[in-house]
C-alpha cells in the first residue's frame, strides 16, 4: 500500500477531478441554434472554466461575460472572463454585476440567456439594491460570516439585498429562454441556494430575513434597517419563473462516490457519512473522532485499513480577533486534538476550491504524531485552537495544504484514513 499521506492527497486529486464542468455540459444543450443570439453569463469560482468548457462544446455562435475570483480566470475566446473579490464583495465584482444585469436585460425573445452558477457568486456578483451601497453589503457580510451562520442562511440575506440574486437575473432576461447549468457546493443541492440562486424561483422571505439577522444579532446599517422596515410584498423576490430550465451538472455526491470507488481500487474498506454534514467545525470533528475510535477498536462498522468520508458545510465561530484559519484546518486541528496521537490515524480536509476561508492553502493534513511535533516546537494545538489560528499551527508543522486554485467547488472535502 502507498504511504499514508500519498493516499490522502491522490484523493483529493481524484475529487477535484470529477468536480470540474468537463464534459457535464454538451448532453443538455439545444440541438438548434436560437433565432438571435446566445449570451452566455455566469459567476462563481467555477464561472471560467465552466465558460471555457461551453465555448469547447457548444456548436453555435456565442457571446457574453462571466465572473470569477481573483486567479481563477483561464482563457476563453467569446466570453469575456472578470475577476473579483471574495468572500467580501467588492467595487470591481459590482461594476461587473451591473454588467451582468444589464447583458441579461437586453436579451429578447429570440435570444437564448445560458447562465453558469458555481460557489462563491454570491460575493462576486453584489449588486445591492436600491438603497443599498456595497460598503453596507460588505458590513453585513462580515459580521454573517464572523458569527457561524450556515450558507443557506446567509444567502436568504444576500438575495434580499440584491438588484439580481434570488430570481432576479432571469426576470432581467425575459422573456429571452435562460437555461442554468450549476455546480453545487451546498448541503442538499438547492439551486435556490447556489450562488443566491439568480435565475431561479426564490422561496425564502423578508420575514425570513428578519427572522435570521435577529437570531445572529446583525448590527444593520441604517439604509439596510430603512429598508426592511419599509418594504411590502412587491419588492419580494420572484416566486415563480416561466422562461427557464435548470441542469445540476456537478455535485457532491457524485464526486464523492467518485473517490470512494477510487479508495477501493486502492483496497480500502470505505464508510461514507455522506454529503451534507454541517455544524461547528470543531463540534463536528468530535463526530468524527468518536466514529474512527470505533472502527479502530472494534473493526465496525468497517473493518481495516478503513477510509471515512464526508462533505458538507461546517461553520467557525470566531472567538478572538487576528486569528488564521478557514473551516477545514479548524476542523483538523480539532480532530487531532480529540485523536491525541491515536496511532496509525491520518487525515485530509480541504476546502475544494484550493481556499480554506480566506487563506492561501486548501486545507491541512493530520499524522498520528502531529501533538507531538507540535509539542517538540512549543506550539500549543489548544491555545492555537482557541485563537482560530488553525493555519498558523499547521503552518508552524509544514502540514499545510496548498494547491492552485481548482476552479471548481463542491464543498468540504474530508478523507480519514485509519491503518
Amino acid at each position: 500500500m502507498r504511504q499514508p499521506k500519498e493516499i490522502l492527497n491522490q484523493l483529493l486529486r481524484v475529487v477535484l477531478h470529477a468536480a470540474m464542468p468537463e464534459g457535464k455540459m454538451e448532453h443538455f444543450l439545444p440541438k438548434t441554434p436560437p433565432k438571435g443570439k446566445t449570451i452566455v453569463l455566469g459567476a462563481g469560482k467555477a464561472a471560467a472554466s465552466m465558460a471555457a468548457e461551453l465555448e469547447r462544446v457548444y456548436p453555435f455562435p456565442i457571446e457574453g461575460m462571466v465572473i470569477t475570483r481573483y486567479d481563477h480566470g483561464v482563457p476563453t475566446k467569446h466570453i469575456k472572463v472578470i475577476e473579483a473579490s471574495h468572500p467580501i464583495p467588492d467595487s470591481k465584482g459590482q461594476e461587473a454585476a451591473k454588467s451582468l444585469y444589464e447583458y441579461a436585460k437586453s436579451a429578447t425573445a429570440d435570444d437564448l440567456v445560458i447562465f453558469l452558477a458555481s460557489g462563491g457568486a454570491s460575493a462576486l456578483m453584489s449588486l445591492p439594491c436600491e438603497g443599498i451601497s456595497l460598503e453596507d453589503k460588505k458590513v453585513i457580510t462580515k459580521q454573517l460570516l464572523a458569527c457561524g451562520a450556515p450558507i443557506d442562511e446567509m444567502n436568504v440575506v444576500r438575495k434580499h439585498l440584491s438588484a439580481i440574486k434570488g430570481g432576479r437575473l432571469a426576470q432581467a432576461a425575459a422573456p429571452a429562454k435562460v437555461i442554468t447549468f450549476a455546480i453545487s457546493d451546498v448541503v442538499g443541492d438547492d439551486l435556490s441556494v447556489i450562488g443566491s440562486g439568480a435565475t431561479v424561483p426564490d422561496p425564502s422571505t423578508f420575514a425570513d430575513v428578519r427572522r435570521i439577522l435577529k437570531k445572529y444579532k446583525i448590527q444593520l446599517p441604517e439604509a439596510a434597517a430603512n429598508l426592511l422596515a419599509t418594504v411590502t410584498e412587491k419588492d419580494e423576490t420572484p416566486k415563480a419563473l416561466s422562461n427557464i430550465e435548470s441542469h445540476l451538472i456537478v455535485t457532491p455526491y457524485e464526486a464523492f462516490k467518485a473517490t470512494e470507488k477510487a479508495a477501493e481500487e486502492m483496497g480500502l474498506n470505505v464508510l461514507f457519512l455522506g454529503d451534507s454534514i454541517t455544524g461547528e467545525a470543531r463540534h463536528v470533528a468530535a463526530m468524527h473522532a468518536g466514529i474512527v475510535r470505533h472502527i479502530k477498536q472494534n473493526n465496525e462498522p468497517i473493518a481495516k485499513p478503513a477510509l471515512l468520508l464526508s462533505g458538507g458545510e461546517t461553520t467557525v465561530t470566531i472567538n478572538s480577533e487576528g486569528g488564521r484559519g478557514g473551516r477545514n484546518t479548524e476542523f483538523l486541528l480539532s480532530l487531532a486534538i480529540e485523536l491525541n496521537g491515536l496511532d496509525n490515524v491520518y487525515a485530509i480536509a480541504c476546502d475544494t476550491d484550493g481556499i480554506d476561508g480566506s487563506e492561501d492553502n486548501a486545507g491541512a493534513i493530520i499524522t498520528p504524531d502531529t501533538l507531538t511535533r507540535a509539542d517538540q516546537q512549543g506550539v500549543s494545538a489548544a491555545q492555537y485552537l482557541a485563537k482560530n489560528d488553525a493555519y498558523s499551527f499547521f503552518s508552524e508543522l509544514g502540514d499545510l495544504v496548498i494547491t492552485t486554485p481548482s476552479r471548481t467547488n463542491i464543498n468540504d472535502f474530508r478523507a480519514i484514513l485509519i491503518l
